[in-house]
């Protein structure tokens, strides 16, 4: 994997006014076109005009928010709690990396499958048997990442009673969705 180059990441500059420049085309975006820039997986960077701040990570949390009052948002009232009780906590690191490689993982089974499909279907006599067989191939890995995360939940409950000395059945209502 080639490491990408200063010169092939696009800038976009964000004036005091709140406008995103795009210095690639010359002309100010929208955070409908910054969707778009990450979709279409371009290496872009924000940088605030005064200070130069890298302001990426700012600027992609508003798309997500953005994304999120539409109509069917992915995270759940109770998925943001979930995260949001882990700033400041010992584990914020490990909570923000396993979530990336959930991610990660999601995202490379979604592809291997689709590639799967559309090569059996390609040639497949019976296509409906051979989705069953495909889903039933993915019963085991999605069984596993539920166990992990079972595990991971009991894990943070059992800290979450420790560190306040509340009983089990108030913390599962704080950590259980």
């Amino acid at each position: 994997m080639n490491p990408v180059l200063m010169s092939d990441v696009r800038i976009i500059k964000k004036y005091p006014n709140r406008r995103l420049y795009d210095t690639h085309i010359s002309r100010y975006i929208t955070l409908e076109e910054i969707r778009q820039l990450v979709l279409q997986d371009v290496k872009f960077r924000v940088e605030d005009k005064r200070t130069h701040e890298d302001i990426t990570r700012s600027i992609l949390l508003q798309v997500i928010a953005e994304q999120e009052e539409g109509g069917d948002p992915i995270f759940t009232t109770e998925l943001l709690e979930f995260i949001i009780r882990y700033y400041g906590d010992p584990m914020q690191n490990s909570i923000g990396r396993y979530l990336e490689l959930s991610a990660r993982l999601f995202q490379e089974q979604q592809d291997h499958f689709t590639d799967q499909l559309r090569q059996m279907l390609g040639q497949a006599q019976q296509p409906l048997q051979v989705l069953k067989e495909m889903a039933d191939r993915q019963v085991p890995i999605w069984r596993s990442i539920r166990k992990e995360f079972l595990h991971n939940i009991q894990a943070s409950a059992q800290a979450i009673k420790r560190r306040t000395g509340r009983d089990d059945e108030q913390v599962q209502k704080d950590v259980l969705p």
